[in-house]
Parts: C-alpha cells; structure tokens; sequence
C-alpha cells in the first residue's frame, strides 16, 4: 500500500473514533446525584437580613469558589448580569475551548438556590447541554456545595453547606435579576 492510501485510513480512523465517542459521550448522562436538604431555621435563632447587588453577590461567588478550591486554579467563574453565567473551559482532542452556560436562578423553599440552564456556547461546536453539565461534573473540581445535575440541566447551589465562619448559615431570600435584588438571609444560631 501507498502512504496516502495509509494516511487516508488512519485519518478515517480517527474521525470515526471520535464520532464513536462524541455519540457515547452524548447518551450517557447517568444518574444526578439528588438534591440534599437545607437547614430548618429554628425559632429561637436570629436572622439578619442582607440585601446586595449582582456585581456583589458575583464578587461573593466568586471568592468563596476561590476558597473551597484553595489552591488550585479556578475552575468556574460566575458572573451575574441579566442571566447567571458560568465561565469554564472544555478540553476536547487536545484543544481548549471557551464554555459559556447560562443560568435562570431559582430559589427553593429552603434558601438553597437552583441555577436552570437556559443556554449554552462552546465555541462552534453544537453539544446538548446535559452532555456539557457531565462533562463539567466528571472534569472540573467544583466546590462541594456545587451539585452538577446533567440529567435536569441544571446546578444546584447548597448554600446551607457553605463553611461561614462563627456557624452562620446562609439562605437565600430573593434573587430577582430584574430589579438588581438579591436578598440573603444570614442565620445566627441561638447557642
């Protein structure tokens, strides 16, 4: 056999290989883990009321990520504007793409906070977003109190489980974008 004859084998090759993969990577989103339950505040606790700005609660965000992951480098950045955006990066047959996933925060009934995928950019390619949120899950060191949930396209934010020093919990009240109102809740254990 002649080399190109052997070039265009190998190339074949490779490119159903990565089709092979690409399509396994795509239906295998497994099982998200469930979403854990928060805190019940007690009626003899206090509770303080903080109100704060996107570009706040961004700089917030961010800086508690920055600790859970010490001294690793970041592996998300949040960013708030009209939308809550997740900034990451996707490795794929050794080229870094940008990812850019779009969030509708939703608050529970206990403070936690739920961040909907509503969109999501990884360069030109077009890749569902369940199959983004596995890749980010099994790839990307999130803090503990970042659940990735593929199957619902979504992540699940546990503030209960956010270390605050003096055994303060955090809930969250209100997180209206529209209005530029984030309200927390700051629960100070009665001892």
């Amino acid at each position: 056999m002649n080399r190109w004859k052997i070039g265009f084998f190998t190339l074949a090759g490779l490119v159903a290989a990565a089709i092979v993969f690409l399509v396994v990577l795509v239906g295998a989103t497994g099982d998200s883990p469930p979403i854990p339950k928060g805190k019940e505040t007690r009626p003899q606790d206090h509770i303080l009321t903080v109100k704060t700005t996107k570009e706040d609660f961004e700089g917030i965000a961010n800086t508690y990520i920055r600790k859970a992951i010490k001294d690793e480098p970041l592996p998300v950045i949040m960013r708030v504007r009209e939308d809550v955006i997740l900034l990451s990066e996707m490795t794929v047959f050794s080229y870094t793409l940008p990812v850019i996933m779009h969030f509708d925060p939703i608050v529970q009934e206990d403070g936690n906070l739920i961040l909907k995928q509503s969109s999501l950019e990884i360069g030109q390619l077009n890749i569902p977003p369940s199959t983004v949120l596995k890749i980010l899950k099994e790839s990307v060191n999130l803090p503990p109190w970042m659940v990735v949930r593929p199957k619902e396209e979504e992540v699940f934010i546990d503030l209960s489980a956010i270390s605050v020093s003096g055994n303060l919990q955090v809930k969250m009240k209100t997180f209206n974008l529209e209005k530029d109102e984030i309200i927390l809740e700051i629960i100070i254990p009665e001892e």
